[in-house]
């Protein structure tokens, strides 16, 4: 392995197609070999990504497991780790074992046993982690945090987020893990959902802002969860819920794949002496204050997306904290653990409100994007604003929440 300061940081990619064929094209493209170089990749089917020929060409060994690649006395500064879900923490905990730190794209995992096992694994191999959600590491939210540690704005009270990206039949026909609770082949929990995947982002960043240091997030101490589905899955393809934080802020969440059209993400956040939003015209992040003086922060997004890789490669050479670690990506696992025992059930949507079109076959219910947005703007979940099909969830306490299923409530 490379000595800090002593050769190009050597890189083992976890999975080169789906969302890893875009770490593996910023490592070839962006990165100088001075700087780091592939060391190989592990992916049973290597061979089918887009980037399969310039892996081939450099000679790099093309492994079916993380073992194989360490078998044989292989190593790497740094594995990046971007296969599905309920691969994250397995795959992350050997990479450790061998001396990797590692770089895991969102979730962290499925559930907070894996979180808290993934910290204690870190802890033990001398290692760092860091986990994937490309916001944390934006000029803009890092702004916007510093200044919300800082108490420029006072206290937070009621921080809101929405987000409706419709998607069609082919999204959950894609794998074999899509929209599901476990995985089939290795009965591991999954937990696929709009709040755990596509959306993730999102409501990992209501905590992530709020969090007591820049690294750190803010923990949920209670949830309500509605939770929906237009399509034929095991979880679901809308999702709602109610947190109260440790501090005793409120936040809420919104998101769907099952909506006519789309909302692009967006989030009001309101403190005692500002109101910040984003998305909700075409600025980037505005705080406004109470004497309507303006403070903007840019467009999260205006940081390249996998400047993560970037600064895990940086962090490899140099000493500094970590930027997003288990520690504050953990928040939003134990949000989705509290949220999935908060329903006795994923509620069908009623099929009268469900319509079908086109091929693949997209389904969408009937307003349900006027409903979240209402719901979004007057800080209420579903059933509260008397929606016809909407299904209360309870509220789960997660103060002392060990273990999922089932934690202390």
């Amino acid at each position: 392995m490379s000595e800090k300061g002593s050769g190009p940081v050597s890189v083992l990619m976890v999975a080169i197609g789906g969302y890893g064929y875009h770490y593996l094209k910023t490592l070839l493209e962006e990165v100088k070999p001075s700087r780091g170089r592939l060391a190989g990749v592990v992916d049973p089917m290597a061979e089918r990504s887009l980037l399969w020929p310039v892996v081939n060409n450099l000679g790099v060994p093309a492994c079916l497991s993380m073992e194989e690649f360490y078998r044989d006395g292989r190593q790497a500064d740094l594995a990046v780790i971007s296969s599905p879900i309920h691969w994250h923490v397995p795959q992350s905990l050997v990479a450790l074992a061998h001396g990797s730190s590692v770089l895991c794209d969102k979730p962290l995992g499925a559930t907070i046993q894996e979180a808290q096992e993934l910290v204690q694994t870190r802890d033990r191999a001398g290692r760092w982690v860091m986990i994937g959600y490309q916001w944390s590491y934006s000029s803009a939210i890092q702004a916007l945090k510093r200044d919300l540690l800082a108490g420029l704005f006072g206290r937070p009270r009621r921080l809101s987020t929405l987000c409706c990206w419709p998607r069609d039949a082919s999204y959950y026909g894609r794998n074999d893990w899509a929209g599901r609770l476990r995985d089939r082949a290795t009965g591991r929990w999954v937990l696929d959902s709009p709040a755990n995947n596509a959306m993730a982002h999102f409501l990992h960043n209501l905590f992530f802002v709020l969090g007591p240091e820049l690294h750190l997030s803010e923990r949920p101490q209670s949830v309500q969860a509605e939770m929906y589905r237009a399509y034929p899955i095991e979880t679901c393809d809308t999702a709602a819920c109610r947190v109260i934080t440790e501090s005793g802020a409120e936040l809420l969440f919104y998101a769907s794949h099952a909506t006519e059209r789309a909302i692009e993400p967006r989030f009001r956040f309101e403190f005692d002496d500002a109101i910040i939003t984003f998305g909700e015209d075409k600025g980037g992040i505005v705080a406004v204050g109470r004497k309507q003086q303006h403070k903007s922060y840019g467009v999260p997004d205006d940081t390249p997306q996998f400047h993560k890789l970037l600064v895990a490669i940086d962090r490899v050479k140099a000493e500094g904290s970590i930027v997003c670690g288990p520690e504050a990506a953990q928040s939003q696992t134990l949000c989705v653990n509290g949220m999935h025992d908060s329903v006795a059930a994923i509620a069908p949507f009623p099929a009268f409100f469900v319509r079908r079109q086109g091929a693949p076959e997209r389904r969408f219910v009937t307003g349900l994007d006027d409903v979240l947005l209402r719901c979004y703007r007057d800080g209420t979940l579903p059933d509260e604003a008397c929606v016809p099909w909407a299904v209360a969830g309870r509220t789960v306490s997660l103060a002392g929440y060990q273990h999922y299923p089932g934690g202390t409530s």
